[in-house]
């Protein structure tokens, strides 16, 4: 019989938090040290549009190679069908003999449960954080996206909660002027009410980017040249609505931007070209002149046509930045290194008693 594995519950005080990043690049030092991880998501929160598969399992599959005995199946999707069936029939909940057979070990070392988006999500189905702590007998590691020193109540409801099983947190994308602040005096208070700080990621452009190809997936947008550079990074957003020359001077101050534009506005989407653009996205479905399709290939600069107007185009992708995904091999490579800086892997081992056969320089 495999020995039984230890259970971390990765969890998030709110959608978005960095959950799929946090538990990709903690796995990756496991696996480093010698830990034999497994993974699970027991509720599925983001449905493939090809497949039932969850986008996440899917990916962080991919990611870390992880053979199908150290994957679990989710259980089930929140989506609009299966909450509707719940609210009717609450037999349909997952019980706790299925929870047992899903948690048997397989011989891993470590199976990492990802959370619901905050620590209510999931109730409905008996499946929410704190419920998740209790059935898995897991210990739970908390992500939280800062926003202002006000996280620390955030925590520390999370903390009456969740109780002992909370074994530490993790604090992310913490802008540059707020890092000292956080890494001294919000460290220091959570540290006092017994929730050790594991780690203080800071805020990192790429970390908040969006692929040239998750916009066309988005808008809905046709692709009129340079197919092949979907996997461009867009960090801002420009909207190219001003004479050229104010344009120029408002896009040199900007990197790695999206700029929006009509499709009529050759002399704005000429000027764009020229500075850090990595995709012109043209409103009104107007086609552009073929020399500025010409210019766009050359500097490789895709050209997205979308029939819809400035405001909504803006819109959408403005949801896409605040609902940012891990779905790009180069932000594995980010938080990779993010986590090897600022987290405190070593802890969190200490913390769980997990004893690592690999000597790490």
């Amino acid at each position: 019989m495999p020995n039984p594995s230890k259970h971390l519950l990765i969890g998030s005080t709110e959608p978005y938090s960095g959950k799929s990043a946090t538990i990709t690049g903690l796995a990756l030092q496991l696996r480093d040290r010698g830990i034999d991880i497994a993974y699970a998501k027991p509720v599925g929160t983001c449905p493939s549009d090809e497949s039932d598969i969850d986008e996440d399992v899917s990916f962080i599959a991919e990611i870390l190679k992880l053979p199908q005995s150290r994957l679990r199946p989710t259980l089930l999707s929140l989506d609009a069908a299966t909450i509707a069936q719940q609210l009717t029939d609450e037999n349909s909940a997952v019980d706790l003999q299925q929870m047992a057979t899903y948690l048997d070990s397989q011989g891993e070392d470590l199976l990492l449960i990802e959370g619901t988006g905050n620590l209510e999500e999931g109730t409905l189905f008996g499946l929410s954080l704190p419920q998740l702590a209790k059935i898995t007998e897991a210990r739970v590691m908390l992500v939280a996206r800062f926003h202002s020193v006000l996280i620390v109540d955030g925590l520390l409801a999370a903390k009456q909660k969740l109780g002992d099983r909370l074994m530490g947190v993790l604090i992310n994308d913490v802008p540059p002027e707020q890092l000292q602040n956080v890494q001294t005096n919000v460290k220091a208070c959570l540290e006092r009410h017994d929730i050790p700080v594991l780690g203080i990621l800071p805020s990192t452009p790429l970390m908040r980017s969006v692929s040239v190809g998750e916009l066309v997936h988005q808008l809905k947008a046709e692709v009129l040249c340079c197919q092949e550079r979907m996997d461009l990074m867009v960090e801002s957003l420009s909207i190219g609505a001003m004479n050229v020359n104010s344009a120029l001077k408002y896009f040199r101050r900007a990197d790695n931007m999206a700029v929006i534009t009509g499709g009529d506005r050759a002399d704005i989407q000429l000027a764009a070209l020229e500075t850090s653009t990595q995709c012109l996205i043209l409103t009104g479905h107007l086609a552009p002149r073929p020399d500025i399709i010409s210019r766009a290939q050359d500097l490789e600069v895709p050209i997205l046509s979308v029939d819809l107007d400035t405001l909504t185009t803006v819109e959408i992708i403005e949801k896409s930045f605040q609902q940012v995904r891990l779905q790009e091999p180069i932000k594995v490579q980010c938080i990779q290194l993010l986590m090897e800086k600022y987290f405190d892997v070593e802890r969190l081992m200490a913390e769980l008693d997990l004893s690592s056969p690999v000597v790490t320089a």
